[in-house]
């Protein structure tokens, strides 16, 4: 195994517990719309969201570096250049992040000047990472670009997935800059935050995440690099001409001119297409040629990848990016459960589908189909749609009642707390939550026991050999 590949496992694992930390603290936010006075003057809900969301972007993003560590040397047939700058910064990344997640928790918020900003807390909306922690992601990300690039330049060997890819990690790193500067203009603010928080996540993510599955289903099973290439290109195109252009959704309510509406409300739902289209073909392609997945668990995974992408940030996204939706549905729940949805699918379920086929290549396939991973499965995703339905009902509530009838009023915003509706997805929301929570328990006693498993079946077949 390449020394990439072993840090590509350690990044995994990481992203692992990230994740666990990121559903501790989303169960934990979702109880305070249910007990307002939940841990009053100790720790607030604005601090458990900021826990929650901000462990979302670090657990995808070590999901991400941590794939790409283990497909590069593979594609390439060579070790990655600056392997050791890179395994460095890993434990450097892994304590920053701790370091950050106590200083939330505990410390929480300081005064208004530029030391709180260096050292607690930015302030920014999902970019509230102090400042020295985001330089520390720039350079993770600068390293990264460099492992990817230097090492396709010294092998003298490109492909169509790692020219996307490449291409992918100047806007990869560029973009994140957007999470320093000081404007003090709200309009002009969120104008520029929002290439960053859309652009950066929903943009080149979607490409990282394109080229991902593209190496996933070539290994998987067996997919064909023309098939796979030809849907990552026009993955590519779509991003560019949708991607660009559906940020635009965004800017309807900031004193933006009135020519977004018509832009962001039409092209903001078309970048899930090709990647659903890619894997689809490519399943097809490869039942057409009778080959199959040995590996169950990636499949599943890669399948609800797809369509979780799909409908999640295509279908989901789509029914409240039209200005005449959004003005009703903008804050609300509603976009909690399409937020919810897209991340998980386009992204989480597609992390996932890479660590079990990084298992399967480091330990075998023997012990990987057992009854825990179908449980995971199960209960991950069930309990994900029934969060995304909880949200979507109270959403709705909120738009017709606190919105369109009570005009957004600090009055009428008071009296949607107390509506059946909304109490009821409240309360569903926090249930589905812990049915979340038990399958991330099973996902990880599967991960566990499949070296278990796999000793098992060894042994077990040496002894019928015997």
């Amino acid at each position: 195994m390449y020394r990439s590949q072993q840090l590509g496992l350690k990044y995994l694992t990481a992203s692992t517990v990230m994740f666990g930390a990121m559903v501790a603290f989303g169960v934990l936010s979702s109880i305070y719309y249910i007990w307002p006075g939940f841990l009053l003057n100790v720790f607030n809900f604005n601090s458990a969201k900021i826990v929650h969301i901000d462990g979302l972007v670090i657990w995808l993003l070590m999901g991400f570096l941590g794939a790409i560590y283990w497909f590069l040397p593979q594609e390439l047939e060579r070790e990655v250049e600056g392997i050791a700058l890179a395994e460095i910064l890993f434990w450097v990344f892994c304590a920053a992040v701790a370091v950050v997640v106590v200083v939330f928790i505990f410390v929480q918020y300081g005064s208004a000047t530029e030391a709180s900003m260096w050292f607690i807390n930015q302030g920014r909306k999902y970019v509230e990472a102090p400042r020295w922690a985001a330089l520390g992601i720039v350079a993770v990300m600068g390293v990264f670009a460099y492992n990817v690039i230097g090492t396709a330049f010294k092998s003298r060997k490109s492909t169509g997935i790692l020219t996307v890819l490449m291409f992918d990690l100047i806007p990869l790193v560029v973009l994140y800059l957007d999470a320093f500067p000081e404007i003090r203009n709200m309009s002009e603010d969120l104008f520029w935050w929002w290439w960053l928080v859309h652009l950066w996540v929903e943009a080149t993510w979607e490409v990282l995440i394109g080229c991902i599955m593209a190496w996933t289903l070539i290994h998987l099973v067996g997919a064909s690099r023309r098939v796979v290439e030809s849907w990552l290109y026009v993955e590519v195109a779509l991003v560019l001409g949708t991607g660009i252009l559906g940020l635009g959704h965004h800017y309807f309510w900031i004193g933006t001119p009135r020519y977004w509406f018509a832009i962001g409300g039409f092209f903001s739902a078309l970048e899930p297409l090709p990647l659903l289209g890619m894997v689809v073909h490519a399943v097809y392609d490869a039942g057409s040629h009778h080959l199959r997945a040995a590996n169950r668990p990636a499949f599943y995974w890669t399948l609800a990848e797809a369509f979780g992408n799909f409908i999640g940030g295509g279908v989901w996204g789509f029914m409240m990016t039209l200005p005449q939706i959004n003005l009703y549905s903008h804050g609300t729940q509603w976009t909690a459960s399409h937020g919810h949805f897209a991340f998980w699918g386009a992204y989480g379920c597609g992390v996932i589908a890479v660590l079990y086929l990084a298992l399967e290549k480091s330990r075998g396939h023997d012990g990987l189909d057992g009854r825990a991973w179908k449980w995971s499965f199960a209960l991950l995703n069930i309990g994900m749609l029934g969060m995304v339905g909880a949200l979507l009902v109270a959403g709705m509530d909120q738009a017709f009642y606190e919105r369109a009838i009570g005009g957004s009023t600090w009055g009428a915003f008071l009296a949607m707390e107390g509506r059946p509706w909304f109490v009821e997805g409240m309360w569903a929301r926090f249930a589905f939550g812990l049915l979340f929570a038990s399958g991330y328990v099973m996902l990880v006693y599967d991960l566990l026991a499949t070296r278990r498993r796999e000793v098992a079946v060894s042994d077990s077949m040496a002894a019928a050999g015997s």
